[in-house]
């Protein structure tokens, strides 16, 4: 069971709010080289086609400071400026006009830095990210001299905690922040203990999780366990992949936890030996189709009849097959039966009827977790 949304302070970024009564939003971060504007304002371009809503920039360096401007005015959506270690290139994202800093708490040593970063942050309405990383804690006194109990949980928290005091310090609480680890258990451990003491929103991720597959377990149990708590307003995917990679799994985290929906979703079989019509080359061809369309359909393609009709009956389209033929099923309820070569040709038709409705307004989706499971008859001996 879902617990309640932890109630956090929203923050915009841009015009995306973050937190408060917001439904949790998708970010990433550009892989490009900062100083290459076409190249960083064609993967914002893709990032934003592809669901995402709010992008992260690296500025390193003086180059990446100089395109700031351009990519400012070229941008499709909103931008946070990612800084280490120089404030000037923080002080240059603000001026240029990003909607939004994150600060690797620590490594600007000097607070007083900080502080002119947050009060110019702040006359410009900007929000800052305190993006706590377990891989590179400040060297705070408290870390340094083992003041802080060895867990590695609580020294994150101490560390966010430490970079507040700085940004409160300077007048300033348009904040939010991030408490990543590769290691699960740690990242989900400091994040509830954060989540406690603080009312900021919360940004979500396992940072360097991985390689797509390794890293989108990772990432889904990680981010999972915490939405499910509650806990987090926004999250980021973070592949060891072209980012645009990490977009859709994001996607798939929410539909999966039904907080948010972004076209289709397919309901298909794992496929065993009770299958008896050629279901994984269906399965991806009706995908393909209905994630192309874009409309937040549930599809359903079952390959048997033990699971199959009653799947098929709660999605908003389904199909029951069974020995070559098969049942379409459209808002659980039956409307034909079909050869198994027709049955792509029949999931499109009826598919497009749905789409047609929806697009008028008259059709409300199902949704697979919006019906209950039926009840299925077993005959007495």
């Amino acid at each position: 069971m879902m617990s309640p949304r932890r109630k956090s302070r929203p923050v915009f970024v841009g015009d995306v709010q973050v937190g408060g009564d917001a439904p949790v939003v998708v970010q990433s971060m550009c892989a490009t080289t900062t100083e290459d504007i076409d190249a960083t304002v064609a993967q914002l371009e893709q990032l934003k086609d592809a669901g995402c809503e709010i992008v992260r920039i690296a500025v390193p360096d003086r180059a990446a400071a100089d395109a700031l401007p351009e990519i400012v005015r070229r941008k499709p959506l909103p931008i946070i400026a990612d800084i280490h270690f120089d404030y000037r290139w923080a002080l240059a994202a603000i001026r240029a006009g990003f909607d939004g800093l994150r600060l690797n708490p620590g490594n600007i040593r000097d607070a007083e830095k900080v502080k002119q970063v947050a009060r110019e942050a702040k006359e410009r309405g900007m929000p800052i990210r305190i993006g706590v990383n377990a891989g590179s804690l400040p060297p705070i006194r408290a870390l340094a001299y083992g003041e802080l109990p060895p867990s590695l949980p609580d020294r994150m928290v101490e560390a966010a905690l430490w970079e507040i005091k700085v940004l409160n310090d300077a007048g300033f609480d348009n904040i939010k922040i991030s408490m990543k680890a590769f290691d699960v258990p740690t990242m989900v451990e400091a994040y509830r203990r954060l989540a406690k003491i603080v009312p900021y929103p919360l940004h979500l991720g396992v940072t360097e999780a991985g390689t797509p597959r390794a890293g989108s377990v990772r990432s889904a149990i990680g981010i999972g366990i915490l939405l499910s708590e509650g806990i987090g307003d926004t999250i980021r995917v973070s592949l060891a992949a072209d980012p645009v990679e990490e977009i859709p799994v994001c996607w798939d985290i929410l539909t999966t936890l039904n907080l948010r929906r972004r076209g289709a979703t397919l309901v298909a079989c794992p496929t065993c030996g009770r299958i008896e019509i050629e279901l994984i080359p269906l399965a991806n061809r009706v995908e393909d189709y209905f994630s192309k369309r874009g409309k937040e359909i549930t599809v359903a393609v079952m390959g048997c009849v033990v699971n199959g009709p009653g799947e098929a009956k709660m999605a908003d389209l389904g199909i029951a097959g069974g020995k070559g033929r098969g049942v379409i099923f459209r808002k659980g309820e039956i409307v034909k039966t079909v050869d198994e070569p027709e049955f792509m040709s029949a999931l499109i038709e009826e598919g497009e009827k749905i789409i047609a409705e929806m697009e008028s307004g008259t059709y409300t989706p199902v949704g697979h977790a919006d019906n209950v499971i039926p009840l299925i008859e077993v005959p007495s001996r």
